[in-house]
């Protein structure tokens, strides 16, 4: 059994043991990051719950089913989760508007300073300016968890 497989079957209990009726499938990652597992709810009420307020309940659920599935299986990958959707949805906000940075980099010329972000979000910007012709990412060399990335013309400012 995959470490994909084990996350579904421990969510899947879960959430069966909640009261939610709901599928979970694996799903591939598109920024070659950890895989993921989908959730989907037919009721938009049961889905709300189980997301929280601003994602906060499905980020306690994400941790839970890791901290489970590396109790009984060491040395596994992390898994993402998302119900109905909702990371896939705030990713494309979030891209959307680095692309919106971008844009200001290519007409001006000059270095764009983005908000700091997480570790998740910071894969997410290299993976979109990594084959860009004109932008690059930039990110300092430290240890803090919140981090901010520069967008640069390509070859520099």
């Amino acid at each position: 059994m995959n470490d994909v497989t084990a996350a579904e079957e421990i969510l899947s209990t879960m959430l069966h043991h909640l009261g939610y009726d709901c599928d979970v499938w694996e799903v591939e990652s598109s920024d070659g990051g950890p895989p993921g597992l989908e959730v989907t709810l037919g009721d938009d009420k049961e889905a709300d719950a189980l997301l929280g307020r601003d994602g906060d309940r499905l980020e306690d659920l994400q941790f839970l089913v890791n901290k489970l599935l590396r109790q009984r299986h060491p040395g596994s990958a992390r898994v993402r989760l998302d119900v109905n959707g909702y990371r896939a949805r705030k990713d494309d906000v979030f891209l959307d508007e680095v692309r919106r940075q971008a844009d200001l980099v290519r007409e001006g010329g000059r270095a764009v300073k983005l908000e700091p972000m997480n570790s998740y979000q910071r894969r997410l910007v290299h993976h979109l300016f990594r084959d860009d012709p004109e932008v690059e990412t930039w990110a300092p060399e430290d240890e803090s968890r919140m981090k901010r990335i520069t967008l640069l013309p390509r070859g520099g400012v």
